[in-house]
């Protein structure tokens, strides 16, 4: 039952999920027992164990959009992390169940999806090297990447040393 959950509710339960918490990982996941991928191992139909809980922070934790029985939340997350489980143990704080419905990764390391994300028209690699020209390497201890001119002027071609 979800009639009775008031938005002071869900805010009261969302500051348990701030900060260093514990989280246990989803059991449909990509995280690997023998090498291989839990979900993968699902998909076959092999049993799989849930993994243990492991430490995970939420640097913020925000609600958005209240309209029962629908919500809306703004994550900020170290690595590691499933908003999956989040919601799930959200709803069971609540003595109710919850899942995700949609989830809109909008940050990934440097990369933002505002500043980031092209549209199809701007698949060019002139696009590309201009939304990257910030990042100084891709991966930490990765090389840089440098813009080099071509034989086509307006063109441009990116080298990774």
């Amino acid at each position: 039952p979800t009639d009775q959950i008031t938005k002071g509710d869900l805010e009261n339960v969302l500051r348990k999920f701030t900060g260093d918490i514990m989280q246990v990982p989803p059991l449909y996941s990509a995280l690997k027992k023998d090498g291989e991928r839990l979900s993968t191992l699902m998909k076959r139909g092999e049993a799989v164990e849930a993994k243990p809980a492991r430490p995970v922070r939420v640097y913020s934790l925000s609600l958005q959009q209240f309209q029962p029985p629908l919500f809306t939340l703004d994550v900020e997350c170290g690595g590691g992390f499933y908003v999956r489980s989040l919601v799930s143990d959200i709803g069971k704080e609540l003595s109710t169940c919850a899942m995700m419905q949609e989830l809109t990764r909008t940050k990934q390391g440097p990369f933002t999806l505002e500043e980031h994300a092209l549209y199809e028209d701007k698949w060019t690699i002139d696009e590309i090297a201009r939304s990257l020209e910030h990042c100084t390497s891709l991966l930490p201890g990765e090389p840089s990447h440098k813009k080099l001119k071509t034989e086509h002027p307006g063109e441009t071609a990116v080298s990774c040393e």
